[in-house]
């Protein structure tokens, strides 16, 4: 099994997409993962491909009550889709909306899956139907298709705790997450300073056993790839600054080539 690693486009959205492929393939990724917006989608992937870069694409929904963020989730998907990416990383649903709200989203996502052969997968993640351990596992049990991207720092952050109590609910998210985001989150935030730091060992040993975890069962089920995205934030926001200047604690470029190159010195590849 291939492990490929990706980049955000997320903290480089001031480049071109071609100086910021070129940046990505001299650092050793595989591809870039993207938020880009309808007519950016287009040449994100041309440019990615010329560069000789795989690329995820990602999906948002949007509106102002349910039903407008059903069809901008659905039009949202095709248009992602149209342009053939690896697959799609989606953002779906609210929190705040019903489960029954929010399966019909994941069954929209089914539909369009179906529809044009461009998989999909559900990022685990704040303010999503995602949002936390214990809120998934409904979906879980009810929607056997649910396929996830794990980033489980979300649900560090909102369970206060590096969830050693819910073993069981992050195991049935295991069993289903097919794309990691290597993000080391900590009961506080969904970000640690710099995961290079000691005092950040136990939580990104925490998180990488996570990881492993899903890389062994992909392994054992035979799957062609794993895919990793190594998504630390930038500042302001997710990567914390000093204050009054406003300087970010450490560079999120230099984090996320460092979390690329743990993970392949951990497992070997």
């Amino acid at each position: 099994m291939k492990t490929q690693f990706f980049c955000p486009m997320w903290g480089m959205e001031s480049l071109p997409f071609a100086e910021a492929a070129k940046r990505v393939k001299t650092a050793g990724y595989d591809g870039m993962e993207i938020a880009a917006g309808p007519g950016k989608r287009k040449e994100a992937v041309q440019t990615m491909r010329d560069n000789g870069l795989e690329v995820i694409l990602m999906a948002f929904g949007g509106g102002a009550d349910f039903a407008e963020h059903k069809q901008k989730f659905r039009d949202d998907l095709l248009d992602v889709a149209s342009n053939k990416p690896l697959f799609i990383n989606s953002h779906t649903g609210h929190d705040y909306f019903t489960f029954e709200q929010n399966a019909e989203l994941i069954q929209v996502a089914d539909e369009v899956a179906k529809q044009t052969g461009v998989k999909i997968l559900h990022e685990t993640h704040r303010g999503r139907f995602s949002y936390s351990a214990p809120a998934i596992q409904y979906y879980l049990l009810k929607l056997p298709n649910l396929r996830l991207t794990a980033d489980y720092s979300h649900w560090v952050n909102v369970a206060e705790s590096y969830l050693t109590d819910q073993a069981e609910n992050v195991n049935r998210a295991i069993a289903v997450s097919d794309h990691v985001h290597c993000r080391v989150g900590q009961p506080e935030a969904p970000q640690v300073s710099d995961p290079r730091a000691p005092e950040w060992a136990n939580a990104l040993e925490t998180h990488a056993r996570w990881w492993d975890a899903i890389r062994t069962r992909l392994q054992r089920a035979n799957a062609p790839a794993l895919t990793v995205t190594c998504e630390f934030g930038p500042a302001p926001g997710y990567l914390p600054t000093l204050p009054y200047t406003n300087q970010p604690v450490a560079s999120q470029w230099d984090i996320n080539v460092f979390m690329k190159d743990f993970l392949k010195k951990r497992w070997s590849v």
